[in-house]
């Protein structure tokens, strides 16, 4: 990849490129390392089993933090997400989205609240900031907009809770943080808000460092030598856990032409009524999204596609997918589908993937659409993961996420 002045680099970023870092992406318009063990080495399979086994670090600083600060900034909060922000306490985070007033999803951030009157939006990829910045153009709420210098990374693992207590010492009871909590911690001379959370579906933890750019180097070094007692690795997001969890990529599994119910996101609508999503207020794509929640409990199709969890034949696909493939059914070579998150699955020895297929209308038993488990497709993948080339292969509706308990009943199932 061409690296020049105009994509930005974090402060993380020649550090990442010592740790050996050999490509890259762009996300929210800033270098993302993506790779650090090369393929003839063993690739990014490595890497997950690092993920899986001891305990990584991973430059997220491409995660931008856009803070919202203000009296009016639970209010505005609540206007721009789908669900209740005035639930969300002090000192905790949730996983939320923003839609248009189509209903479709600009945004799934990570939204972290430090105080009654300050929130941060820890973006996917897209320009949620300024968009922030102009729905309030007119300043109709008393809030202050900017993106912060704070640049993440993420300690995941195994291994992270010790690793991390190594790191803060007596300063935060980590083994008592709830999942989505909030702590203040000062870390190499660095004050840091942590979150557990993460990106992976294992045990792990957010490190939010404020002024990064003056503490970057400081932090990093001091967790890489406080990993060397855990084996820490430097690694990417291995994107192989994420898809096995079912967490979704902005911008690869959804975007803004996708609505909640379809891509497997209802249940963050808040909706008119009674019930745990009800909020009184109003926000942006809130009748949209009330109407297709009506055609849905009426029987109708609001939408022709739905996001379902596969697993599927061929070679196995161990580094990510350069195009969306194509999913057909039966004899019909004609694209009724795409997938849109392949892996591997090492544990089931079987590929999995993520993808849209016609929404046939079922609904779980909380009302939410769903695909119909066990419902036959056949995927075009390409020459070097098909079982014959230029033949598809099959490929079957499950549930997500993609546990192995799950696969372990029906093992006998698939190897037939």
């Amino acid at each position: 990849m061409l690296i020049f002045t105009r994509v930005r680099k974090s402060p993380f970023w020649h550090l990442s490129i010592e740790q050996g870092a050999w490509r890259a992406t762009i996300y929210n318009r800033i270098y993302h390392p993506f790779g650090y063990v090369r393929p003839e080495d063993g690739g990014a399979m490595v890497e997950y089993r690092a993920l899986k086994e001891n305990v990584t670090l991973w430059n997220v600083a491409v995660e931008r933090q856009i803070r919202v600060k203000g009296p009016d900034a639970e209010a505005f909060v609540d206007y721009v997400i789908t669900r209740d922000a005035t639930k969300i306490p002090a000192m905790k985070a949730r996983y939320v989205i923003l839609c248009n007033s189509k209903g479709g999803v600009l945004n799934d951030p990570i939204l972290l609240r430090l105080s009654q009157d300050e929130f941060w939006f820890s973006l996917a990829d897209s320009d949620i900031g300024i968009y922030l910045q102009g729905v309030n153009h007119d300043k109709s709420f008393d809030v202050e907009i900017d993106e912060l210098d704070i640049c993440p990374l993420q300690v995941q693992g195994p291994k992270s809770l010790a690793l991390m207590q190594d790191l803060v010492g007596d300063q935060v009871s980590l083994s008592e943080m709830p999942y989505y909590g909030l702590a203040e911690a000062n870390i190499a001379g660095c004050e840091c808000v942590i979150s557990q959370t993460g990106f992976s579906g294992e045990a792990g933890f957010e490190i939010y460092p404020r002024d990064s750019t003056l503490h970057a180097e400081a932090l990093w070094y001091t967790i890489l030598k406080a990993g060397e007692a855990h084996n820490l690795m430097v690694t990417a997001p291995p994107h192989c856990r994420r898809i096995q969890a079912g967490i979704l990529s902005w911008g690869q599994d959804m975007d803004d032409q996708h609505n909640p119910f379809q891509c497997n996101l209802g249940y963050q609508v808040s909706l008119s009524g009674k019930g745990e999503w009800n909020k009184a207020g109003d926000y942006i794509g809130k009748r949209a999204l009330e109407q297709m929640r009506t055609q849905l409990r009426a029987g109708e199709r609001p939408y022709k596609l739905q996001l379902v969890g596969l697993v599927m034949g061929g070679k196995p696909i161990e580094d990510f997918a350069p195009d969306f493939w194509p999913l057909a059914t039966g004899e019909d070579q004609s694209p009724c589908g795409f997938i849109t998150s392949p892996w591997y699955h090492p544990d089931i020895g079987r590929n999995i993937a993520m993808g849209y297929v016609p929404f046939d209308g079922t609904l779980n038993q909380r009302g939410f659409p769903i695909g119909t488990y066990g419902k036959q497709f056949k995927a075009y993948l390409p020459d070097e993961y098909a079982e014959y080339p230029g033949r598809p292969v099959d490929a079957e509706v499950v549930p997500m996420p993609f546990t192995k308990s799950y696969f372990d009943s029906a093992r006998e199932r698939f190897a037939t």
